[in-house]
């Protein structure tokens, strides 16, 4: 990704004055204060494609270890913070108004380190010059989002619509590792979302990826085939398996960083588990800032 590529403006016009004015004093504070912090989120989502869409909250990217000085410059402002999921996601307060600080992914496969802050672009947000996150992170971040009731697939093919030609897809390949198969899926949709601009995904990446699979169809069985991998995708629609045919939840092997105690604390926090849930109705609402 280039560093130097066209923005879409600051998205003043999709956020309230007083909570504009909060993430823009917020923002201000971390870049005074010289902590390393990127935007994400709906800001990051509109530089890159242009897609403008209101948003309930403000996603900054940290690293894990910046989280104690970001905690107490934001206290120091009069907000509140919160260690919401430890393994992942801690929050600021402002009344009613919040911002996300996200050091990992829900489902702990994605964790902020200094590869997030490389050649990152520089937009405009609320008036404040700050680094965004970069499209193959947020890319990353976005492709296992498929739960029942948020799927960021087309987040994904936008991105791609987008920035197929800028996009660093060494770098994406490599984002992946072990995972290549979610990009595979992502891009097999792009190619039926797009099919009059397939031919935008370099050639060299298809082949790549289909030669590792009809390489791992010539395996035939692998070790780890009693592993429930679809935990990385949803935290909700594979707890059958995991709980009741007796997988091993993916989210509990190298390809993750969760402990049982982070699994157990997210899988408390779904909105069907919840107290009075049953008399709503099954479809409920992702838990904040699930990126």
């Amino acid at each position: 990704m280039c560093s130097d590529m066209p923005l879409a403006p600051s998205l003043e016009e999709e956020v309230a004055p007083e909570t504009a004015a909060f993430y823009r004093r917020a923002l201000q504070t971390l870049v005074d204060a010289g902590v390393p912090f990127l935007v994400g989120g709906a800001f990051a989502h509109a530089c890159f494609t242009g897609i403008r869409r209101s948003t309930k909250d403000l996603d900054l990217f940290i690293r894990r270890q910046d989280y104690e000085r970001v905690a107490e410059l934001m206290r120091g402002q009069g907000w509140e913070t919160e260690m919401t999921y430890p393994h992942w996601l801690a929050k600021v307060y402002a009344g009613a108004e919040f911002i996300d600080l996200i050091f990992n992914s829900g489902n702990g496969v994605t964790p902020v380190d200094e590869r997030w802050f490389h050649d990152n672009a520089v937009a405009d947000v609320l008036g404040v010059p700050v680094r965004i996150a970069n499209m193959e992170d947020g890319m990353l971040s976005k492709a296992f989002i498929m739960e029942r009731e948020r799927y960021d697939g087309a987040d994904v093919a936008h991105l791609l619509q987008a920035n197929a030609e800028r996009l660093d897809w060494h770098g994406l390949l490599q984002r992946f590792g072990s995972n290549w198969r979610v990009l595979l899926a992502h891009l097999t949709l792009f190619g039926f979302i797009y099919p009059g601009e397939r031919h935008r995904i370099p050639a060299w990446v298809m082949q790549d990826l289909l030669g590792r699979l009809a390489a791992e169809v010539q395996q035939g069985p692998v070790e780890d085939r009693h592993v429930c991998a679809g935990t990385l995708l949803s935290r909700e629609q594979y707890l059958h398996d995991v709980e009741q045919l007796g997988y091993v939840d993916g989210r509990l092997t190298p390809a993750s960083t969760m402990t049982e105690a982070d699994v157990a604390t997210w899988t408390a926090a779904i909105p069907a588990r919840q107290p009075g849930a049953a008399a709503a109705g099954p479809e409920g609402s992702l838990a904040p800032g699930h990126a």
